[in-house]
């Protein structure tokens, strides 16, 4: 399997005439985007606004971020739009870096966030770094929540795809090349090398709760042993309100960063083996299902070492921390990456659940921890919505504009797929 991905790196996004990138800069048609957007009749109303990195800006409620890109021959995001797919991980994909897509518009689900361009909140979010080209949603009245979390996530992934062709003609860009060989072949090319393994937990609770694997809802599957170049390539989508702060939006699928160091690494210091997706359920009994089986899959892939990532908080840390027992139990030596819980103080017990096995955890911060957001110029979205976001409450909006949340609320803050400049340390 080979993969190379084409980045064109964007100095600046632009509303203009065309739909064009020249000389880095990302030129984009209104009314081109309008007319893409509501071929779905779903769909009462869209607006587009762009963010820039120190603009005093803040965007709310973000419900998904996502990277432009398109394949040269085929399709990104494979299994969202077309019932025939190709297999992700492989050919020539174009990807914008420096810019996204962020939707927006009337809250879905309680656990949606914000994403301030500017000083102090900025500093907790990769997205304040980026170019945000913002979709503002208004739903029909007649949608359900279930439908219009689809409306909103498929409108993104459309809109990430259009932009994303836009690159294709041009011959610019920085190249990447990926290759994934079997197994058998990386037992044999690095022998002497420690393997491991990458056990990649994905929200699939329903109650807008979801993840999605080539189109379909991950809580339908079992645990899966998949390529990391599929990860890069599209195949997994991000389709739930989950806390905004460990969120796994498309963006971090995209550019998951244990799997970009994972690859660095790999026939350097370790044998990079495979990932097995795993499922994060409802029920106990389904919890323990998907351990027996993600575990399974990490023993068939030879591993001696694995790092898991967690996704939401609360009941998921369950799913991570049995899994992370078993293969403790295998002597298969485990890190987890979790985020902490520990109330605004600081001092109520941080994780829901916990074994004794699991010795080498990864903490990416107190989610708890408030922090008092200066006023700012211009809001995209609705600033009211922030009351009924996890993170916010009724008293978040100050008198004098400025606003009280915890880190939780900021997108991407404590993010557990290691793209994050939040951590703790022991004291």
């Amino acid at each position: 399997m080979n993969l190379e991905l084409r980045k064109i790196q964007i100095r600046d996004v632009v509303f203009g005439d065309e739909n064009k990138i020249e000389n880095n800069i990302l030129s984009l048609n209104r009314i081109s985007l309008t007319e893409l957007i509501k071929e779905d009749k779903r769909i009462k109303e869209v607006d587009f606004d762009i963010a820039k990195p120190g603009q005093s800006v803040r965007i709310l409620p973000v419900k998904d971020v996502i990277e432009p890109r398109a394949k040269l021959n085929g399709d990104i995001f494979p299994g969202v739009f077309k019932e025939h797919m190709e297999e992700a991980g492989t050919g020539i994909t174009y990807v914008l870096r420096g810019c996204a897509i962020v939707t927006t518009g009337p809250i879905v689900g309680f656990q949606e966030g914000l994403i301030d361009m500017s000083d102090p909140g900025a500093e907790y979010s990769i997205f304040s770094k980026l170019i945000n080209i913002v979709m503002d949603i208004t739903k029909e009245e007649y949608l359900d929540p279930h439908e219009h979390e689809e409306t909103v996530r498929l409108a993104g992934i459309k809109l990430a795809k259009f932009i994303g062709e836009i690159a294709l003609g041009c011959d610019s860009y920085e190249s990447e090349l990926y290759e994934w060989k079997s197994i058998g072949k990386k037992y044999e090319e690095y022998y002497g090398l420690p393997k491991v393994a990458y056990v990649y937990n994905c929200m699939s609770q329903g109650l807008l709760h979801d993840t999605y694997f080539y189109g379909r809802d991950t809580k339908h599957i079992t645990p899966s042993m998949i390529t990391p170049l599929e990860v890069m390539d599209g195949a997994i989508i991000s389709g739930n309100c989950v806390s905004p702060g460990s969120k796994t939006t498309t963006y971090h699928h995209l550019n998951n960063a244990v799997i970009k160091e994972l690859l660095k690494k790999h026939g350097k210091e370790i044998n990079f083996m495979g990932i097995v997706l795993n499922p994060l359920m409802v029920t106990l009994k389904e919890k323990y299902r998907n351990c027996m089986l993600s575990v399974k899959n990490i023993e068939m892939l030879g591993a001696e070492g694995v790092i898991i990532s967690q996704e939401g908080f609360g009941n998921p840390t369950t799913d991570l921390m049995v899994v992370c027992q078993s293969l403790e139990k295998r002597n298969i030596k485990t890190v987890i990456i979790t985020n902490e819980d520990a109330g605004i103080d600081g001092m109520s017990e941080s994780l829901p659940d916990s074994v004794t096995e699991a010795k080498a955890i990864i903490s990416t911060g107190n989610s708890n921890a408030t922090i008092m957001l200066p006023k700012v110029d211009k809001i995209i979205g609705r600033l009211k919505e922030i009351e009924k976001t996890t993170g916010g409450n009724v008293d978040s909006i100050q008198e004098d504009g400025r606003l009280l949340v915890e880190i939780h609320g900021i997108m991407g803050s404590h993010n557990l797929q290691g793209n994050t400049y939040l951590s703790a340390t022991t004291i």
